[in-house]
């Protein structure tokens, strides 16, 4: 199983069940702003169609990646040990995706997007598991 935790909560391990429909308080996500050139946000909404996604999915991995890290590549939770962009538990999976990923945002970037890819379809999805469960 891959963990991934929010900050500052315990390490919650993430399963592979489906997701549940966000309730129907969770607000829509609204839409995104352009990102300043070579900010975490511009790479990243650069790599959504590379993983099969419309360029509207960012207005779900914006917020999602604001509260799990505040976007920051040397994020690291005190409690659990998730680190950078995605919050990935131990930071050292990022590995798979690059020998730089303790530092650079785009190797982040891209393991989370494979991660959220792989566990919850989308950047919606995942968006909706954390507004329903409180992590994703």
């Amino acid at each position: 199983k891959k963990r991934v935790a929010k900050k500052p909560a315990a390490t919650v391990a993430v399963t592979e069940s489906a997701v549940p429909a966000p309730s129907q308080g969770t607000p829509a996500p609204t839409p995104a702003k352009p990102a300043k050139p070579g900010s975490p946000q511009q790479i990243a909404q650069g790599l959504l169609g590379s993983f099969g996604w419309s360029p509207s999915q960012f207005a779900c991995l914006n917020p999602l990646w604001e509260h799990e890290s505040g976007w920051s590549v040397s994020s690291q939770n005190a409690g659990s040990g998730a680190y950078g962009i995605p919050q990935a538990l131990p930071g050292s999976r990022m590995a798979s995706a690059g020998p730089d990923w303790r530092t650079n945002a785009t190797t982040q970037i891209k393991w989370g997007l494979q991660y959220i890819k792989s566990t919850y379809g989308s950047p919606c999805a995942a968006w909706s598991h954390e507004q329903a469960a409180g992590w994703y």
